[in-house]
């Protein structure tokens, strides 16, 4: 038999040094790798990860045409802030807020003047809810006068907010004025806005799309009350539209919606390209009304990368490949491929809320109640009947046994007695997808129904 040397080409792949002796994980290692061998040990503990198409938690995209995949990974390298070395991509990126800024009906909008729109692109909408915060927050000392540093500036909006709400009103000294949720109603009110606004509230927040039920809350009515209000008056106060789930919906879906700048007191907007803009992350934009709700002195400007540039954001350097994405969504799909695909999305949600509504539990009678349809966005929040043997905590554990990731959590403060289990409908879950997860459904309850409570706490725990 011929003696085969181990340094041979015929060596299996798995049979290098990586697989018998494991690299260190938190210092660097002694010893270099060549391209393929390091690629295939990351690429192989990633496999650990749950499937991203599967992970029915996020809001974010998880797959784009092959096309646009291919542009991102060209663009990578290219620095957005350095607009005076790339300006082809400078102008891409001033083409989507245009663009962004016309879907929500901004002022004095030309056609031959990108400039006119007011905004940028960010990371994604935690970046762009800083911001729009911050030009709140100036406008109101503008306002105020050199009495606002004795003044303790505050926000009002729901406890329903995603945290990046909590974080802006900490990091910047604002207090954050929650309005209570309750059992049945997980969406603020025009009443309790006019009840918590004052002289130092420096804006309302309204949320297009909630990121606990997908809800829209009442933007128009909570508008009109504060018309009202200054009317009377009393406190004129600006309201900023969170919709970084619901700003590539709406506009498609109920386009007589007024919900946007169409609104005279909605001063900003922000909204997420790697939601529903169906952009890979991280893309989101914020949007002014006009350039009178921007101050100045928040926009700066520097020279060191070549020409003088304007620039207001928290981020400096990153890549423009996410905008690139966002830019070829917009050519590729355009109104017409937006309609259709947000369509599509909500007619799906809604035939799994109805086969939801219709499971039957042991006892064969429903088993869930369903709080959102994914009518509003295409997001469908449920939870169980009373009186059954295990919690939505444990549906969620065992779901993730089938590969869904399906969370499950407690709603906003003064309805936290309420858990539910929430299911995003993005670009990629077709209908072939909700049917299978139907089924799986059933065999998940018929499981829990035979082990009942605690046979999943751990895991159940472990996933809350």
């Amino acid at each position: 038999m011929p003696n085969v040397s181990r340094q041979s080409s015929l060596t299996p792949a798995y049979t290098g040094r990586i697989s018998t002796s494991p690299l260190p994980a938190l210092r660097l290692p002694d010893e270099s790798l060549d391209p393929e061998t390091a690629y295939r040990f990351i690429h192989d503990e990633l496999m650990l990860d749950g499937s991203s198409r599967l992970n029915l938690a996020t809001f974010v995209t998880t797959w784009m045409d092959p096309e646009a995949g291919q542009l991102m990974s060209e663009t990578f390298d290219k620095n957005m802030i350095d607009k005076d070395e790339y300006p082809a991509t400078a102008a891409i990126e001033q083409r989507c807020v245009c663009m962004v800024a016309d879907l929500f009906h901004a002022e004095d909008l030309r056609d031959d003047d990108p400039a006119t729109a007011i905004g940028v692109s960010t990371i994604g909408s935690s970046e762009a809810v800083m911001l729009a915060g911050l030009a709140m927050k100036w406008r109101w000392r503008q306002k105020t006068g050199d009495d606002w540093k004795n003044r303790t500036p505050n926000l009002v909006m729901g406890s329903n907010v995603q945290v990046v709400w909590e974080k802006f009103c900490r990091y910047f000294d604002v207090e954050a004025r929650y309005l209570p949720m309750e059992e049945g109603r997980y969406v603020i009110t025009p009443e309790q806005v006019v009840d918590a606004v004052d002289e130092n509230t420096i804006g309302v927040v309204a949320i297009l799309g909630t990121t606990f039920t997908g809800e829209l809350e009442p933007v128009a009515e909570i508008c009109a009350a504060l018309d009202g209000l200054a009317a009377g008056g009393g406190h004129d106060v600006p309201v900023h539209v969170d919709a970084a789930s619901g700003g590539f919906v709406v506009p498609f879906l109920y386009p007589d919606l007024v919900w946007d700048f169409r609104l005279p007191r909605v001063v900003s907007i922000n909204v997420s390209g790697h939601k529903y803009g169906l952009t890979y992350p991280g893309i989101g934009f914020v949007v002014w009304r006009n350039a009178e709700h921007l101050p100045e002195e928040l926009v700066f400007r520097v020279n060191y990368l070549g020409g003088d540039m304007p620039t207001f954001t928290l981020n400096f350097s990153r890549p423009g490949n996410q905008v690139v994405g966002q830019y070829y969504n917009f050519l590729r799909l355009g109104r017409e491929g937006y309609l259709q695909v947000m369509h599509t999305l909500s007619d799906t949600a809604q035939w799994l809320a109805r086969e939801l509504a219709a499971m039957p539990g042991p006892d064969g009678k429903p088993v869930f109640e369903v709080i959102s349809d994914g009518s509003a966005i295409p997001v469908v929040a449920f939870k169980l009947v009373e009186g059954l043997k295990f919690t939505v905590f444990d549906v969620s554990a065992v779901l993730r046994g089938f590969g869904w990731q399906v969370p499950a959590y407690t709603m906003p403060e003064n309805a936290t007695d309420v858990a539910v289990l929430r299911i995003v409908v993005r670009e990629g879950f077709s209908a072939n997808m909700a049917r299978a997860l139907r089924d799986d459904l059933v065999k998940v309850l018929d499981k829990l129904d035979q082990v009942g409570i605690g046979g999943f706490s751990d895991e159940a725990h472990f996933a809350h």
